[in-house]
């Protein structure tokens, strides 16, 4: 890992306002918006049980899918009010990639430096979870899907508040992506894959452990061939887990039951 990613500016209190509140059957939910330390803001949605805890917590980090509407932090809003109902302080928040047109307007120039900036991001959003009233730090969940995954992971690697994953449908190399567009070749090619290589996910998942791992990948995804899928979680330690889905890279109903099922039983949640 570089350096310059393991120490952050952890997040201040006064970082985070709450721009609505509302109370609903078994939770309530605040919108909040988080000031970054790079001059931007991020939305991010709280969801709280109605009941007594402590509580665990769980972090979901959204795809990235222009074409999709729930390429964003709705993506996992209808999981987030299951978990909370079922006892889990849930964030659903917003990422570098949750413009539409985030792919487009970045180059390769620019990929290294907001890695570095969404991770201090995501850990400024541990920070907030871990400070909420009740919260249970020994029960801690963080689930990506895609870039969420990805971006996770190095989250994790270096900070350990999280005691499970689920990663879903994340490539092991950030040049699976960010190659895509724009094209290089040759010399500019082999410079890009170095200067990523310090990061890339499979170098890092190995420091997860000891938190178990649940990885979700689809036999039709044309991202993550089932090759890079196999790499990714060979690269992981035990405790680890592997399903793969008759899906493409966005999955299915299936593996979202199953994932709802995994953080249950390992969050020891209500059924």
């Amino acid at each position: 890992m570089l350096p310059q990613m393991k120490n952050y500016p952890t997040l201040n209190p006064s970082d985070v306002r709450v721009l609505g509140a509302k109370k609903e059957d078994g939770y309530s939910k605040q919108l909040l918006v988080f000031q970054t330390p790079f001059g931007c803001r991020r939305m991010a949605e709280l969801f709280v049980p109605d009941e007594a805890g402590p509580h665990p917590l769980i972090l979901f980090l959204h795809w990235y899918e222009p074409e999709s509407s729930t390429s964003n932090r709705s993506q996992f809003v209808e999981e987030a009010v299951e978990m909370a109902k079922a006892g889990a302080i849930c964030l659903t928040v917003e990422t570098l990639w949750s413009d539409p047109d985030f792919f487009l307007k970045r180059t390769q120039a620019d990929d290294m430096r907001n890695s570095m900036e969404e991770v201090v991001n995501q850990r400024r959003f541990i920070d907030f979870l871990a400070s909420q009233p009740d919260a249970d730090l020994s029960r801690f969940a963080l689930v990506g899907h895609d870039f969420g995954g990805m971006y996770g992971v190095l989250s994790g690697s270096l900070d350990k508040r999280p005691t499970h994953y689920v990663i879903m449908a994340a490539t092991p190399r950030f040049p699976d992506w960010y190659l895509y567009l724009p094209n290089l070749e040759g010399a500019a090619r082999e410079a890009f894959l170095s200067e990523m290589s310090p990061i890339d996910p499979i170098i890092h998942i190995p420091n997860l452990a000891p938190a178990p791992v649940f990885f979700q990948f689809g036999d039709n995804d044309p991202h993550v061939p089932l090759e890079r899928a196999d790499e990714f979680f060979n690269a992981a330690k035990e405790p680890k887990e592997k399903k793969v889905y008759q899906s493409g890279h966005g999955l299915n109903e299936e593996s979202t039951k199953d994932r709802r099922t995994w953080l249950k039983e390992k969050l020891g949640l209500a059924k």
